[in-house]
């Protein structure tokens, strides 16, 4: 809904969410490095336009994409053409990756350091055509209803055989690539897209189908990408030698006059574009609908340039002239310990800034009924950034083979989707590839190959990359694990406590009406029945040392529940002179029990027989019947 209201608390939570990185930040900067940045003030002006641009872009999400995705969705499934479906899928993956910010600085960064084989050009169509191929693999799942486990553990084992195969030197790249194909504004669009259909198409669930297509997109371009540099390190020779890579400069000022100003205003709305361009092609082409809510829409859509272009404007002042420096400055440190700790902060706290993963945890809340909790999705998500940079961060300085890291977080993944609930396993899919956009990748990239570069005996190409393809793993584990605490604590949805709410009202509302007759629980279950059925309840007072003795004889004629209470009794002879006797100790034991009439008989002739009551034993038994009982719980076959 569009109001100042809402962008004030947008606001609110973007300051809250940059404060991380800030601090982080200083404290490297003042207390490790151990100086002031020259351009500090462009970089706190740049941090201010960072928070601002993104509550912009936010509410710009809630305005013109999500509306207009998720409608798209509906009346795609209300059209029932799967063809025009599919179609609109891949142009959205294809047309909105190829343009992608993130891939176009690694796709070059790649090229350069690859000795002519990468294309830069060419790489990004292959890495554009997987996730087109993979959105269209989501839609069909959807369609179809298949459980998305299948074909995300299908996919890791491609991934794992093409690595077998795959010259070492594309491996990281195309764990990477994994990671950065999903943008700040495909994200929102793919999951609109996958929700709508998931809430239109009959026996669908939104929270088990309706997410999952950006997993999709993260898994197939790292098998795409390892089948093409299969070919090239086997068909294409090196037309150049290794570009060395320079020192970042102590300064990247943006140029704030304003030709800069429009340049950054054009590149966002090139990005965008190719999005605008297809939802209209299919809402007014093939759909011949008009949108609804189109004053919303436009403003939405101006909405998501705006925030967009001032949270890109903001980074470059504010965050990556100073994060590149850092990246470098802190290779040339002795300790190692002080290069982990600063990718595990710099990751937790950019991904908590992250604008897809607040998009997409606000959109899981939504549709989750608030059983998930955005805000403490997003910090499961950011620790298991935080957790795969800093592993990553000592792969690269250890010189370990990435491959084997990979393999057994995949392998992790796989057990613990058969142990995490299920409607928490197409969040945590997603949670990968949403978190290396455009305020984590360029920070990573620096860190992985600024490493690699200062490391004696590492290859930028080899070990340089791969930062990304961690960051994009751990919060697969760290998710699924927050749905097994989650699960384990019983926290339930807003419907799911009014459901309870209201089952325990109306049992009120039945046993009040049904005050004359016996209102029994079932046991190991939440239902109860009214019955008009006969109960009496069973007292047998005996000496305290006989007490098992008497239950275990009434336990095996039937008895499903005894009440114990403590007893002082006196007999004919100590009743002439009880005075002397009323403040003697407990002797007995009273044992209460409340049975269906047609069992009393057997209990009393139990105990009276196993304990020769009327005999030499001692004690006493007698039986009433009870009205209007309440409580009772007793299991089925009792009944």
């Amino acid at each position: 809904m569009l109001s100042f209201s809402t962008f004030l608390q947008l606001l609110k939570e973007s300051f809250r969410d940059l404060l991380p990185i800030i601090l982080v930040i200083m404290f490297f900067q003042l207390a490790i490095i151990q100086s002031v940045p020259e351009n500090w003030l462009s970089t706190a002006i740049g941090l201010a336009i960072v928070g601002v641009g993104l509550a912009v872009f936010l509410l710009g999400l809630e305005v013109g994409i999500f509306p207009v995705g998720e409608g798209l969705a509906s009346d795609f499934a209300r059209k029932g053409s799967t063809f025009w479906i599919i179609l609109f899928a891949f142009m959205i993956g294809f047309g909105t990756t190829i343009a992608e910010p993130a891939l176009v600085v690694i796709a070059d960064k790649a090229a350069a350091i690859s000795s002519g084989r990468i294309d830069a050009n060419v790489l990004r169509g292959v890495v554009a055509f997987s996730v087109g191929f993979a959105i269209v693999l989501g839609v069909w799942r959807i369609i179809k209803g298949h459980p998305i486990h299948y074909y995300i553990i299908s996919g890791y084992i491609l991934v794992v055989a093409a690595t077998a195969f795959a010259p070492k030197e594309i491996v990281g790249l195309a764990y990477d690539l994994g990671g950065v194909t999903t943008s700040t504004v495909t994200v929102p669009l793919v999951a609109a897209l996958g929700i709508g259909l998931a809430s239109t198409i009959k026996g669908r669930d939104p929270v088990l189908d309706g997410f999952g297509l950006i997993a999709f997109a993260s898994l197939t371009p790292m098998i795409f990408v390892q089948f093409y540099g299969m070919f090239v390190y086997t068909f294409v020779d090196p037309s150049s030698v290794i570009v060395p890579l320079s020192e970042p400069e102590a300064e990247a000022v943006l140029n704030m006059d304003v030709t800069g100003i429009l340049l950054s205003l054009v590149n966002v709305v090139k990005d965008v574009v190719p999005i605008l361009g297809v939802i209209l092609f299919f809402q007014y082409v093939v759909l011949k609908k008009p949108i609804e809510n189109l004053k919303n829409v436009i403003i939405g859509f101006g909405l998501v340039i705006i925030g967009l272009d001032a949270f890109i404007v903001g980074l470059e002042m504010g965050l990556f002239s100073v994060g590149e420096t850092m990246a470098y400055e802190l290779t040339e440190f002795d300790s190692h310990i002080i290069i982990y700790t600063f990718g595990f902060l710099i990751g937790f706290s950019t991904t908590m800034a992250e604008p897809s993963l607040t998009a997409i945890a606000k959109k899981a809340k939504e549709i989750s009924d608030g059983k998930i909790n955005d805000f403490i999705l997003r910090l499961f998500v950011a620790l298991g950034v935080a957790i795969g940079i800093a592993l990553g961060s000592y792969r690269i300085v250890s010189g370990g083979e990435i491959v084997y890291y990979i393999m057994a977080g995949y392998l992790f993944v796989i057990v613990l989707t058969f142990i995490a609930p299920k409607y928490i396993i197409p969040i945590a899919y997603d949670s990968g590839g949403v978190t290396t956009s455009t305020v984590t990748v360029p920070l990573v990239a620096a860190l992985g190959l600024g490493l690699a570069t200062n490391i004696e005996g590492r290859d930028p190409l080899i070990d340089g990359f791969g930062l990304i393809a961690f960051a994009s793993l751990f919060p697969m584990l760290t998710v699924m694990l927050y749905g097994v605490i989650t699960e384990k604590m019983g926290l339930k949805g807003e419907l799911e406590k009014e459901q309870i709410h209201m089952n325990e009202l109306r049992h009120a509302l039945e046993d009040a009406h049904n005050m004359g007759l016996s209102t029994i629980n079932i046991e190991g279950t939440d239902k109860r029945h009214s019955y008009n059925m006969p109960f009496s309840a069973v007292h047998v007072i005996v000496p305290k040392e006989k007490e098992e003795q008497a239950l275990l004889a009434a336990r095996n004629v039937g008895a499903r529940g005894v009440t114990i209470m403590p007893a002082h009794g006196m007999g004919l002879t100590k009743m002439d002179n009880f005075y002397n006797r009323l403040h003697e100790g407990t002797t007995d034991s009273n044992l209460m029990f409340i049975t269906q009439t047609k069992n009393v008989e057997a209990i009393i002739k139990a105990i009276i027989t196993e304990l020769d009551i009327t005999g030499e034993g001692a004690g006493i038994a007698y039986s009433y019947p009870i009205t209007n009982l309440k409580g009772l719980t007793l299991k089925l076959d009792d009944l």
